[in-house]
């Protein structure tokens, strides 16, 4: 038993002598717990030097997995108590996880963007970047985001093979291993065909000078995943964001498939169409993005309305 896991052990213990909790409230903490020695694992983190910043990442990254904004309350709150606990026992000397805010309350509707917001973000993307590789890349993920409307754990892991060809289409890997076929657009296609070109050469030469194979995705990274990672990916969009002039705390990768499904339904795209390019399971999940037509709806009832005109007949 490592001594993150033994920590866990005594709070849980602390807690159900204390508390009296349910044997269900032991065991969802003991899983928000878990994950959290689990990713600082991953990071060579122990949980006596985790600062601030470290669960501030913990909380970025839950948020760019895409997990239920009761989901990421309920494991800042389970950090927050645990933390406070080792500070109380004696395990640490301070407190990481005072100041830790959870999530705000859930809202109804998915945030969206104009389409002149998507606009300027994918401007922005096309000018961001370290060197001329970076900007193709921010480019061509913004490009593909927008046009498919595919969930950011499908982008960043497309494998480079799904991209040769010049396709007019990519198949693309969702939740249960299902696959479905998303078509790309003139500049999408524009934008996959300029980072390939440069993807492809700078692969070649790494691959020339340390002997090692070419990455097998499409946007490889140095990392263990060996792509570009989710949480890297959000906070790229939080800067091109910034640079674009929109409050990036408006603005995530899922924002942007919010927007696809949105701007296809208000240009009067079939709803079952809208769910099969989406991946889901499900037409009820879809039917969120049903308040976009209802508002356009709404707009043309007030002003093409020959009453909203102030036109009377006879």
């Amino acid at each position: 038993m490592t001594e993150g896991h033994r920590w866990i052990s005594a709070f849980l213990d602390a807690h159900a002598a204390e508390m009296n909790a349910a044997r269900n409230t032991q065991l969802a903490y003991g899983r928000d717990l878990s994950d959290f020695h689990d990713w600082s694992e991953t990071r060579q983190l122990a949980f006596a030097d985790c600062s601030e910043r470290d669960i501030e990442a913990y909380a970025i990254d839950l948020e760019a997995q895409g997990l239920a904004t009761a989901t990421r309350a309920r494991r800042l709150s389970a950090l927050r108590q645990f933390f406070r606990f080792a500070y109380e026992e004696g395990l640490r000397d301070d407190n990481p996880a005072l100041r830790i805010k959870g999530p705000g309350k859930v809202k109804r509707l998915p945030k969206t963007l104009t389409v002149d917001e998507v606009d300027r973000l994918i401007g922005a993307a096309e000018t961001h970047g370290r060197n001329q590789g970076e900007r193709l890349r921010n480019f061509c993920l913004l490009q593909i985001l927008y046009a498919t409307g595919m969930r950011v754990s499908e982008l960043v892991s497309l494998p480079v093979s799904s991209a040769r060809g010049d396709p007019q289409a990519l198949l693309i890997r969702g939740k249960g291993d299902k696959e479905r076929i998303v078509p790309l657009n003139d500049g999408a296609r524009a934008a996959l065909l300029a980072w390939l070109g440069h993807r492809d050469a700078e692969e070649e030469r790494k691959a020339k000078e340390t002997g090692k194979p070419v990455s097998r995705f499409l946007f490889p990274s140095r990392g263990k995943s060996g792509h570009l990672t989710r949480v890297r990916f959000f906070l790229l969009v939080k800067e091109i964001a910034a640079v674009a002039g929109i409050p990036p705390d408006t603005v995530t990768p899922h924002t942007l498939r919010h927007a696809f499904a949105s701007h296809l339904l208000a240009g009067g795209a079939d709803l079952r169409a809208i769910q099969t390019l989406l991946g889901h399971s499900d037409i009820a999940t879809t039917e969120i993005y049903t308040h976009v037509l209802d508002e356009r709806l709404k707009s043309l009832v007030l002003t093409r309305h020959p009453l909203a005109r102030g036109d009377r007949d006879g």
